[in-house]
């Protein structure tokens, strides 16, 4: 958005008469003024014209009634969804309420826990570090000569063959994301802590090359964008990730209630878990952002790719970042790629379920919502939720990018 920035001139009125008195005077003074006038920059500020109004679209009924629908049939109090093509926002929604006990309405400002869709900003951050030649795929990141060598320097032999690659890929063989998820233990330590005590307690000695999703592992990763960079790895990703993508509201979400950020949406657990009792901020590079379904799809159309919005990666970067190692997992960089050239990732967390997807055919849409269902066909109801209305050609689609 351009904003143009108005300044008023000045206007002097002199007396006829007193200028006929005085004319020898005013001509010293007149050229005075006006020069002053030209030249002082902090009188007279730039006025911004307010923010532009909110966005103005056509309700879209078949988006509109499958997302209730999915609403009801899963017991999800709010939902909100960005739908871009070919770069631009073609709808953006929000439904329902923050809980069952709090009416007020989600809307499109506000902000969910995207859990796991969290290491595809990671990934581009790591990706942004290869481009300043910072580091490579196969950069060794434990042991002698490596990026986080003299941080962990009792780090046990067998791990010093893991690379950036491995992190990226879940293919270090362990640290999986199951019942030993090294992520949920020790929930008082640092991130240094809990990497020592992980080494230390799940070496990952062997089955390197083996697809396991790894939390775990993009923590670390987030650990090599700070020791890299010199920056933390929120600062470093809203100034070479976000920022660029024109996202300002995206940061680090807090663990409690209490911690509720302005426009945070409140999680609704299901089943008796506790949408509460998770260290985010040590959950940050691999799950612990809070943003707007806009500020998703601005991020996405900085990188799916297409050719009808620069990215903030150079093309060959983006190859890298979506060729997988073992393509069988049908994870790459920071991303689910399946044969067909879609891309998506998936987030999860009791009282947060997110994805968004990124299709061969020139759409991007990102789906968050404040609770997640336990129920078997939940996430595949996720998965297909926008799918008909996007393979519609018939859906009636509207310019409204503001991006």
């Amino acid at each position: 958005m351009i904003y143009r920035s108005d300044v008023s001139a000045n206007t002097i009125t002199f007396n006829r008469s007193i200028m006929k008195k005085n004319a020898a005077l005013i001509s010293i003074l007149l050229p005075l003024l006006f020069a002053c006038s030209k030249g002082d920059k902090t009188s007279s500020p730039p006025v911004n014209p307010p923010p532009p109004p909110p966005v103005t679209q056509n309700a879209i009924a078949a988006i509109d009634n499958a997302v209730t629908g999915f609403m009801g049939t899963y017991n999800v109090p709010g939902v909100s969804i960005a739908i871009t093509k070919n770069g631009k926002l073609v709808y953006v929604q929000s439904y329902g309420k923050m809980s069952s006990s709090d009416n007020a309405a989600i809307t499109n400002t506000s902000l969910f826990r995207i859990a796991s869709v969290s290491k595809p900003i990671t990934a581009v951050g790591i990706m942004k570090l290869i481009e300043a030649n910072k580091v490579t795929m196969d950069s060794k990141v434990f042991g002698p000569a490596s990026i986080l060598g003299t941080d962990f320097p009792t780090a046990p032999i067998g791990v010093n063959d893991i690379t950036i690659r491995n992190l990226l890929h879940h293919t270090v063989g362990s640290w999986g994301n199951d019942g030993n998820d090294p992520m949920f233990k020790q929930p008082t330590y640092s991130h240094a802590q809990l990497i020592k005590w992980t080494l230390e307690n799940y070496p990952a000695t062997s089955n390197r090359g083996v697809y396991a999703y790894s939390n775990f592992g993009y923590c670390i990763l987030g650990r090599v964008i700070e020791k890299l960079s010199g920056k933390t790895y929120e600062n470093f990703i809203k100034d070479e990730v976000l920022v660029p993508s024109g996202i300002t509201t995206m940061k680090i979400g807090g663990s409690t209630l209490a911690d509720r950020q302005p426009n945070e949406v409140i999680y609704n657990a299901q089943s008796g878990q506790n949408a509460y009792i998770y260290n985010v901020p040590r959950m940050d590079a691999h799950g612990g952002w809070i943003g707007s379904a806009t500020d998703l799809a601005k991020f996405m159309i900085k990188v799916d790719g297409f050719p009808t919005k620069a990215d903030i990666l150079q093309p060959a970067t983006i190859t890298t970042m979506i060729t997988r190692s073992v393509p069988s997992s049908n994870y790459a960089s920071g991303w689910g790629v399946n044969n067909a050239n879609h891309w998506w990732h998936t987030g999860g967390l009791p009282g947060t379920a997110t994805e968004i997807i990124r299709s061969a055919g020139g759409f991007n849409w990102v789906i968050l919502c404040n609770s997640r269902s336990t129920n078997v066909n939940f996430g595949g109801a996720l998965d297909n939720l926008l799918w008909p209305a996007i393979t519609n050609n018939a859906t009636p689609w509207q310019d409204i990018d503001q991006f």
